[in-house]
């Protein structure tokens, strides 16, 4: 679907058509196009489904253009009486990657609101920009749902109206009971606090949430900024190392030497320069973590933190104190009722001086040396892994890698290996830890490509489907490319996956394989340190997996009854098959 030469379009248009994916009548269109050329104009909208869920079958506007249609035909009704206008809902959603559940997100809530007989306008917060809703939009609403699991920018334009607080997948699963709850709270006069009075923090989460799932999102929105840098400054790094050598961290500065014809010169400019990334990466995970709470107040004394953990080498988890201190400290000044002649210079002055002047002292004269003497610890108990203890710390990496594929069991693990090499010079150990969450992270999604490649009976169409995607996205190290497989038969694919997983990394760990990048996959490997024996073990896990899927699957299919004949939801018996090893094959959801 994408235009010749526009390769910066696939945002776009994986937004567009994860919102039209929740019109039933597009899918029913989509999977009774014949052809890929019918599939493909549905898909450019140049021929329109009819039936489903949108408005009376018809496309429903996509993007900020669609955000904007609905913002005009909530505006033109802002002067109506109440009683003579449908309720009015504002929302924003937003997910980790900005792409596929922000949009499917939005299609719901539209689809469930014309439902429900209610004007609702979407402000989607994707990789591929936004529009921001029309002040006039925000204060003619009489609700405002917030379906996001990052932060929401701006989102002091809600305050002061019923607000229902909650992750992007309710929006998804249960719009219908969101736009209830977000009318019953405009029914009992519940409001948000004014901008001045309330925090983003306090307003974020739905009711009743706990301190532990607030820490959890917190953290992550930390993690979330600090692993780009990482992940450009451990490349920059490696391919410092690959082009000048292992003697590279001892050149001298570029400034003072920089030969253009010689590869040495190329590597310690890559090497230094990667190094300076690594340089941001405790300021920015501090910084990110007291905005996770405190919104921008949050930054200054976040960063100020941790730049002083850098000084007093506390390091990592150095870090993660001071970017909680800074979010506190922050949270507790805006607590104070200030003189309305001091709330002009409060965001700019005061608060950044009071904060970093406390986070400076907690973490200079209090809590500064225990953190750096546990940073120590920790480091040194990772240099001193070897052996058994090594294998089955990769094993347990490598099942916690596979448990959830990219959630928050997957997450920990992830993090866990970043933060051994978020530092200029990171021990072995720690570079062994991440190539063994990097190997176990692959295997999933190659395993499953592999036996829907070798035993594609046992597999329906879309599940063949996927498997293609399967391999590009298992040798990027994409855990995620094994979700769509999880989700139709957990019992049987997470068991399997994570046997592979913890084979892989604890070969990883016992071949001594390094890596000091934390991203890339396949194409990573020459960077890589035992590359050969690396690829044996990735090589193992998936085979694990593999034959394990394979048996299970087989178990369940010579277990099952004769399947009953296909019917207008069922595609037909693949040709060829008889007796027991006929299968039918149910439309999946795409």
């Amino acid at each position: 679907a994408a235009p010749a030469g526009a390769d910066d379009a696939h945002l776009t248009l994986l937004s567009a058509l994860a919102r039209r994916l929740m019109s039933t009548g597009f899918t029913d269109a989509l999977r009774a196009a014949t052809d890929a050329e019918a599939a493909a104009a549905l898909i450019r909208g140049e021929e329109t489904p009819t039936g489903g869920t949108g408005a009376e079958g018809e496309a429903a506007p996509e993007g900020a253009q669609g955000a904007a249609e609905g913002a005009e035909a909530a505006a033109g009704g802002a002067g109506a009486a109440s009683g003579d206008r449908p309720f009015r809902i504002v929302a924003v959603t937003s997910c980790p990657t900005g792409i596929a559940h922000t949009y499917m997100a939005a299609e719901s809530l539209e689809n469930a609101g014309r439902e429900a007989g209610v004007e609702i306008v979407v402000e989607t917060q994707g990789s591929a920009g936004f529009t921001r809703l029309d002040p006039a939009v925000i204060a003619a609403a009489d609700g405002v749902i917030l379906a996001h699991d990052v932060p929401v920018r701006d989102k002091h334009r809600f305050a002061g109206k019923p607000t229902v607080d909650t992750g992007v997948k309710a929006a998804v699963s249960r719009p219908a009971a969101l736009i209830a709850e977000v009318r019953d709270k405009a029914a009992r006069g519940e409001t948000t606090g004014t901008a001045s009075a309330a925090t983003p923090v306090e307003r974020a989460g739905t009711d009743g949430e706990g301190y532990g799932t607030r820490l959890r999102r917190w953290l992550m929105s930390g993690v979330s900024y600090m692993v780009p840098f990482v992940a450009a400054g451990g490349l920059l790094i490696a391919l410092g190392f690959a082009i000048g050598g292992y003697e590279i961290n001892e050149a001298p500065s570029v400034m003072d030497h920089f030969v253009w014809t010689q590869a040495g010169s190329w590597g310690a400019l890559l090497f230094q320069t990667g190094g300076v990334a690594f340089g941001f990466l405790v300021p920015v995970l501090a910084g990110y973590i007291a905005y996770g709470m405190a919104d921008r107040p949050g930054l200054v004394p976040g960063f100020v933190g941790g730049a002083i953990s850098l000084t007093i080498n506390a390091g990592f988890l150095g870090g993660l104190a001071a970017g909680l201190i800074a979010g506190g400290v922050v949270l507790a000044i805006q607590k104070v009722n200030i003189p309305a002649a001091l709330r002009g210079i409060m965001p700019v002055v005061v608060i950044p001086l009071i904060s970093s002047a406390v986070v400076g002292f907690l973490m200079f004269v209090v809590i500064g040396k225990p953190i750096a003497e546990a940073q120590k610890g920790m480091t040194d108990w990772l240099g001193g892994l070897t052996g058994t203890n090594a294998v089955l710390l990769g094993a347990l990496l490598g099942l916690m890698m596979c448990f959830d594929l990219g959630g928050p069991v997957n997450k920990v693990a992830y993090t866990f290996a970043t933060a051994g090499i978020a530092v200029a010079d990171p021990g072995d150990s720690a570079m062994k830890i991440m190539a063994a969450v990097m190997a176990a992270g692959m295997v999933p999604p190659l395993a499953m490509a592999l036996a829907t490649t070798v035993r594609g009976r046992l597999f329906n169409r879309a599940e063949r489907e996927n498997g293609k995607a399967a391999w590009v996205l298992g040798a990027s190290f994409i855990s995620e490319g094994a979700i769509p497989f999880a989700a139709a038969d957990p019992l049987r694919v997470i068991p399997a996956s994570m046997a592979g997983g913890a084979v892989t990394g604890a070969l990883s760990m016992a071949f001594g394989a390094t890596l000091r990048a934390p991203h890339g996959g396949i194409f990573v490997v020459p960077l890589i340190g035992n590359p050969l024996l690396y690829l044996v073990a990735i090589a193992a896990g998936v085979g694990v997996t593999t034959a394990l899927v394979i048996v299970l699957k087989g178990l369940r299919r010579t277990t099952e009854p004769i399947a009953p004949a296909p019917d207008a939801h069922t595609a037909p018996t693949p040709a060829g098959s008889t007796g027991a090893g006929k299968e039918t094959v149910a439309a999946q959801p795409l």
